[in-house]
């Protein structure tokens, strides 16, 4: 578990550092895309219907490139029709069976992948504080995920799931209601311009939506039948099994700003 903890917190120092700069904090949301992608094929692939591979790459890779350069907004819907129409084309060239599985796989890979991806290219790009409220969800996201398993493995008694059967129910609340408090302390760092009860709903439904992330992740892996989805990160198993929380914290910390009025809808 030391192990664990500390490569997790290595990972999170590297992100951090590449938040400072806008373009290397870009390409690394980029490698997160590419490597989960190849992750989640391999998962694909043990259920039997690995994805349209290279329509699901130019799928992540086009979301995000998108999000960079501000064209997502407009042409988003032309590129989910394309990804479909490409999917369903290129598909019918594999084998007969498992056509219909082979091209919803593709789209819901690019969907939970590069979609959601993109909204920490959003909020690296929020002009003014964009870095010091990307810098907040890493470590809101992170801190979930350290203080989840440390709590449980102290106190934990009662199983959350049996979709992931070491989560506790004690270590989902207390650490939710840490990175909660932590949140709201964070809030007297001025280059924020977040009050207390802002950064209180920030780190609540961030914590929240980072731990239905990593559940959702294991449902995968329970169905396809394998403990991790990877082997790239020591500890930690693949890179979708590190950055699973953070595919759903980030658009649930994006989508509380709107909320809470800190946004503007464009």
């Amino acid at each position: 578990m030391e192990r664990r903890v500390v490569v997790g917190l290595i990972v999170a120092a590297i992100g951090l550092f590449c938040v400072v700069f806008p373009w290397a904090f870009f390409l690394l949301v980029l490698a997160i895309g590419l490597a989960s992608i190849y992750e989640f094929n391999y998962l694909c692939a043990i259920k039997g219907q690995p994805l349209e591979y290279p329509v699901a790459v130019l799928g992540v890779c086009t979301y995000i490139a998108m999000a960079v350069f501000g064209l997502l907004h407009k042409w988003e819907g032309v590129l989910l029709a394309a990804i479909v129409i490409v999917a369903f084309a290129i598909g019918m060239y594999g084998e007969e069976k498992g056509y219909f599985a082979r091209t919803a796989y593709t789209l819901l890979s690019v969907l939970y992948i590069g979609k959601l991806l993109t909204y920490f290219v959003f909020i690296r790009q929020i002009a003014g504080n964009g870095m010091w409220l990307t810098f907040y969800v890493i470590v809101i996201i992170a801190l979930t995920d350290t203080f989840g398993m440390l709590v449980g493995a102290s106190v934990g008694r009662h199983p959350l799931t049996r979709i992931s059967p070491n989560k506790t129910v004690e270590g989902s609340v207390g650490a939710l209601a840490i990175v909660t408090i932590v949140a709201t302390l964070a809030t007297r760092v001025p280059q924020l311009h977040l009050v207390w009860w802002q950064g209180a709903s920030l780190g609540f439904a961030t914590g929240v939506a980072a731990q239905v992330g990593d559940l959702v992740e294991s449902a995968f892996k329970r169905d396809a039948g394998v403990k991790d989805a990877g082997a790239m990160i020591q500890g930690h198993g693949g890179v979708l099994d590190r950055f699973d929380s953070y595919l759903l914290g980030g658009v649930s910390f994006y989508a509380t700003l709107h909320l809470l009025g800190i946004l503007q809808v464009q």
